[in-house]
């Protein structure tokens, strides 16, 4: 069981890389899926790019890959991230993760975090967390003018007819050419 939930915790790496935002989503999600209850304040906070900034200044969470808005998060910082959730829903303090975390190795992480999920793991709640580019949804391409298309999504209010004429006229009115029309 414990080797199964561990595999349903790496599929999630094909995910990776995420963005700040995109981490802090990923792991709420899966901290949620999980129903773990909070146990004070700080515990009921979901990350935010703004914490995940916080977390790296004070040692709780590795540096990204790259700088400012090319920073990118990889598996280990979603299985940081996640202990740090996981262990402030059990009640502990950030100075004792954080002296938890230092040293620890990928798979004690990983094998700690997937303990704590198993219950959405194995039940596939987690599954609700989706990547964008992986959506079941289908994409609609339409054509602005030569070499330029402009992708919408179909489950979303702007790929409704009128949003797009309009989308399409904005664009080619940025582009200052009538003779794109």
């Amino acid at each position: 069981m414990a080797d199964n939930t561990v595999a349903l915790l790496r599929a999630h790496s094909r995910h990776a890389p995420w963005n700040a935002r995109g981490l802090a989503a990923h792991a709420t999600a899966l901290v949620d899926a999980a129903g773990m209850r909070p146990t004070n304040a700080s515990a009921r906070a979901t990350p935010s790019a703004r914490a995940v900034r916080f977390y790296i200044a004070h040692g709780l969470l590795d540096h990204p890959v790259g700088r400012g808005t090319a920073a990118t998060y990889h598996y280990r910082h979603l299985l940081q991230l996640l202990t740090i959730k996981i262990r402030q829903r059990e009640g502990q303090t950030l100075d004792s993760i954080k002296a938890e975390l230092v040293g620890a190795t990928g798979d004690a992480l990983e094998r700690r975090v997937a303990q704590s999920l198993a219950p959405a793991l194995v039940s596939g709640a987690d599954q609700a967390v989706q990547h964008d580019d992986q959506s079941a949804s289908a994409w609609r391409r339409v054509a602005i003018a030569d070499g330029i298309e402009l992708h919408v999504r179909d489950d979303v209010p702007a790929s409704r007819s009128d949003a797009i004429a309009a989308m399409r006229e904005a664009v080619r009115a940025a582009l200052g050419r009538e003779d794109v029309r």
